[in-house]
């Protein structure tokens, strides 16, 4: 295994030193899939315990959480109505008061009985209940003097009033986006947001309040992992969404006219439209980063390591005209900066100064089309990217998985993330496919007919998943490939690459595994044992962390791996309940204590990551 002391010598060295050098695991969880026997409706903030508590069974030392931003009422957690609030239907109910409120366990009771928690997907309904039960609790409490809360607002002076101020003006204008409020309200004139705080003070402070609870719980959950020896890590999202109190706030710190997404690449033809306005750095740079400093100082309260999604972001983003019809997703859009010459030392000068304001190590979402420059910048400051096992290939080159040893040191090993599908679900319906929407663009720009080759060389829908073309058996050789679409080598060349990425993908994969016991012609459907095998393949890896999607860790269980299609928990570039809404299908206090830790930390133990 490689030896990553090199590490302290890095510009994140203290933030290394304070870690610790250690190979380590862990595991990525969604706080709204998962429950407890005292959840009300949805995943709480005091249920970090007992994921700890799950962390140390298994052997891991990393707990990674999806974005707790609050998101408002659209539950999208990388569209956040702020980059500093916390989301409040995070927030316990029962823990509000020392001890409890009786009134507050009533309401509690009714609330679970009308939202129970073990349902297969999360009812957002409960946050409005929580809300309505939270403020009947606040009018009665009359306490907004309290010295903790009053230092909270103190020390949040940065964020927190136009926080409370856009929450209060939402509620009163309906949850209109806030380009759509009275102007005067809408460009901030002082005198009408004087007039308008004064006239709603108890709504503004409500939900200062509300964040002040949240810290609170976050603080006890925060200081119970650092006694175990878990360490939390964060997911902070790169961009913020356009009807957000960031944006409203400084509008001026937006490129407004502009959307942010992701250019068109192997698995998304049409690239991605995400709705979030870019940053203006230029401006933001006036007041010495202050936005991004804040927020991260924020964080390093709850957090001892951050994800830093969409780092390659930081270096360009894709950017596409608000103009831009929705249908063409993020296909007609360029990047912001447009001079790839300016890439490098743009990311470098917001990198040192992430680095450099915060306590927490940074790790990056390195994934999708990444420029050189960007995977250069990551290496040399000690920053982590991401090695995706099933994206780890030798492409254009035979196509085999690149063996373990062969990951980058200073990275994260996974198998899955919350953007794709979890092993279950690739390996029974995307291996050993293509992306449809691709192959039929490539037809239409080869000039061939996409209908009749699509006839000719791939299963019938109904064999393949949605979006996806699976190859005929009988098509073995590119030869055949072209003999049944009537095609000469120089029509069908465009289709080479496709066949030979994707028609022995499968074969290739249990190659990869080594393991004898998997036969290669009858190992189509996933299994409890091929997703250990997959595993303990990427814990063998020369990654310093192998951090794992809660929905592959738990679906080692023969019986949680069977329902295991069932806890995606995103699919991007589509919008719906489908979305940010599984529901793991067991409780916290049943997986703190089932069998399968015994297993994981065997696995977690023999590849030295315990």
């Amino acid at each position: 295994m490689p030896d990553y002391h090199f590490l302290k010598e890095t510009v994140t060295g203290a933030h290394w030193q304070r870690l610790g050098v250690h190979r380590r695991a862990g595991a990525a969880v969604p706080l709204f899939s998962v429950y407890s026997d005292q959840s009300c409706g949805i995943g709480e903030i005091p249920d970090i315990r007992l994921l700890v508590d799950w962390c140390q069974k298994a052997g891991m030392s990393l707990l990674q959480l999806l974005p707790l931003n609050d998101v408002g009422f659209r539950y999208t957690p990388y569209d956040a109505e702020s980059t500093f609030a916390l989301e409040p239907a995070y927030l316990r109910l029962s823990d509000m008061t020392e001890p409890p409120s009786e009134e507050l366990l009533k309401q509690v009771e009714l609330i679970r009985k009308q939202f129970p928690a073990n349902t297969e997907k999360v009812n957002y309904e409960v946050k409005k209940a929580k809300l309505t039960a939270l403020r009947n609790f606040f009018n009665q409490l009359k306490r907004t003097d309290e010295a903790g809360f009053q230092q909270f607002l103190s020390q949040n002076k940065f964020w927190i009033r136009d926080y409370g101020l856009f929450k209060a003006l939402k509620d009163t204008y309906g949850q209109k986006n806030w380009e759509d409020w009275p102007e005067d309200l809408k460009n901030r004139l002082p005198q009408s947001l004087e007039t308008f705080e004064a006239q709603n003070q108890e709504t503004v402070l409500f939900y200062q309040w509300l964040q002040y609870q949240l810290y609170r719980q976050f603080l006890k959950v925060r200081e119970y992992a650092q006694s175990q020896g878990v360490f939390l890590m964060g997911d902070l999202p790169f961009l913020v969404s356009r009807d957000s109190a960031d944006v409203w706030s400084n509008p001026g710190d937006f490129k407004l006219e502009l959307s942010s997404g992701a250019p068109p690449d192997l698995y998304f033809a049409k690239g991605q439209r995400w709705g979030m306005p870019p940053y203006r750095w230029d401006k933001i740079a006036e007041s010495g980063y202050a936005y991004v400093i804040e927020k991260l100082r924020y964080a390093e309260k709850f957090y001892d390591l951050y994800r830093i999604d969409h780092a390659v972001g930081i270096f360009r983003v894709w950017t596409i005209q608000q103009t831009e019809p929705l249908e063409t997703h993020g296909y007609n859009g360029k990047f912001d900066p447009e001079d790839p010459g300016l890439w490098e030392e743009q990311g470098r000068r917001l990198l040192l100064l992430m680095i450099r304001n915060a306590s927490m190590l940074p790790c990056a979402e390195d994934l999708g089309v990444v420029p050189d420059c960007a995977v250069k910048v990551l290496g040399e400051f000690g920053i982590p990217g991401m090695d995706v096992q099933r994206w780890r290939r030798d492409w254009g080159n035979g196509y085999g998985f690149v063996a373990p040893e062969n990951y980058r040191p200073v990275s994260i090993a996974l198998i899955s993330t919350h953007d794709m599908d979890g092993f279950k679900n690739w390996w029974e319906g995307e291996v050993g496919t293509i992306d449809a929407v691709r192959f039929e663009r490539s037809c239409g720009e080869h000039g061939v007919d996409k209908d009749f080759l699509r006839t000719q060389l791939f299963d019938s829908p109904e064999t393949s998943s949605a979006g996806r073309l699976r190859w005929k058996s009988q098509l073995t050789q590119f030869e055949n490939v072209l003999d049944a679409g009537h095609l000469s080598a120089e029509q069908g060349g465009f289709l080479r690459e496709y066949f030979d990425a994707s028609v022995h993908e499968r074969e290739q994969f249990l190659d990869f595994l080594a393991d004898a016991a998997f036969n290669k012609d009858s190992v189509k459907q996933s299994s409890a044992e091929l997703v250990r095998a997959s595993l303990e393949r990427v814990n063998q890896s020369s990654s310093i962390f192998s951090i794992q999607l809660f929905s592959d860790l738990v679906s080692i269980a023969p019986e949680l791996h069977a329902v295991a299609e069932k806890m995606k928990v995103n699919w991007p570039g589509t919008y719906g309940n489908h979305n940010w809404s599984a529901r793991m299908p067991i409780a916290l206090e049943k997986l703190v204590k089932h069998s399968l830790n015994k297993d994981l930390s065997r696995m977690h133990q023999a590849s030295g990551r315990v």
